[in-house]
């Protein structure tokens, strides 16, 4: 399957990612920031990156910026409950940026694992009907 890069400062959130992509077959890494993430990257080949928009540190829409650059083929998926106040959401913004698709939080294990199927190589659109 794919190998997957999850990052967000939330370890639940990381937590729970991770459970439901490697219930699916994948291999999941994963970083709590934007810097961490991009190590990750750097070291090993990934097929999709999930990261959040609002972090400590690097935050993911930077992070979104660097793998557009560095690794074009990387796609990205980004993750969002808005800012501290929720009123915030950048994730049409992401996309705007190269992001593939987006996920509100909270969002459902099938949810993810739908979007993820969406985005993987070799997915046609009589698959996704």
């Amino acid at each position: 399957m794919a190998r997957i890069i999850v990052i967000d400062d939330q370890e639940p959130i990381r937590r729970i990612v991770r459970r439901a992509l490697e219930q699916e077959g994948h291999e999941v890494l994963d970083a709590s920031e934007g810097e961490m993430g991009m190590q990750l990257l750097e070291r090993h080949t990934a097929d999709v990156v999930i990261t959040d928009i609002f972090m400590p540190g690097q935050d993911g829409i930077l992070t979104l910026r660097q793998i557009r650059k560095q690794f074009p083929a990387v796609k990205v998926i980004v993750i969002s409950g808005g800012d501290s106040t929720g009123l915030l959401d950048l994730r049409h913004d992401a996309e705007l940026l190269g992001a593939v698709k987006s996920l509100q939080k909270p969002f459902t294990s099938a949810e993810l694992v739908e979007t993820v199927r969406d985005v993987l190589p070799g997915r046609d659109a009589t698959e996704r009907a």
